[in-house]
C-alpha cells in the first residue's frame, strides 16, 4: 500500500491545489492513502511574511473535506521534513514551484527512509498570491 504525503498552506483553494491533490492520490492508488500538511500560521508568516488569510483550523477543515484526502496533518515547518519522519510515507510529493533545494534535501531524506520523490509539473497561472493580488486590484 502507498503512502503519499503532500503539503500545502491552503490558503485560497484553487484548481492547482486540486490537480496536485488529485494526482497525488491517483500515485497512492485505490488502495493507498494520501496524507495532507497545512503549513501552520507561524511557519508561513515566518517563510513569507505575511500570515494566511484563512487561519489554521479553517485551512485544516477544507483539506479534510476535499474528497481526494484520507488524513490531514499539522505541519509546524514550511518544509515537511518532520512530519515524513514521523509518518515514514514511501512517497513524498512535491511541486515544481518549490525551491530546488528543499526538493533534493527530500530526496536524501525519502532515500534514508527507504521511499522516493515525485516531483509534480506546478499549474501555471493557479496561485493563491496572483488570486491575492486579483482580488486587491479590483
Amino acid at each position: 500500500m502507498n503512502i503519499v504525503y503532500s503539503y500545502f498552506v491552503l490558503d485560497i483553494v484553487h484548481r492547482g491545489h486540486l490537480m496536485m491533490l488529485k494526482n497525488a492520490k491517483a500515485i497512492a492508488g485505490p488502495d493507498g492513502r494520501l496524507i495532507v500538511g497545512i503549513v501552520s500560521d507561524e511557519a508561513v508568516l515566518a517563510k513569507k511574511g505575511k500570515a494566511p488569510i484563512l487561519d489554521f483550523s479553517e485551512r485544516l477543515e477544507l483539506a479534510n473535506a476535499i474528497e481526494f484526502v484520507d488524513l490531514v496533518v499539522g505541519q509546524q515547518d514550511y518544509t515537511p521534513f518532520v512530519n515524513v519522519r514521523n509518518i515514514v510515507p514511501n512517497i513524498l510529493m512535491e511541486s515544481e514551484s518549490h525551491d530546488n533545494k528543499q526538493i533534493e534535501e527530500g530526496r536524501k531524506l525519502m532515500v534514508e527512509l527507504g521511499g522516493r520523490v515525485i516531483v509534480l509539473p506546478y499549474f501555471q497561472g493557479q496561485s493563491s498570491t496572483s488570486i491575492k493580488t486579483k482580488i486587491a486590484v479590483n
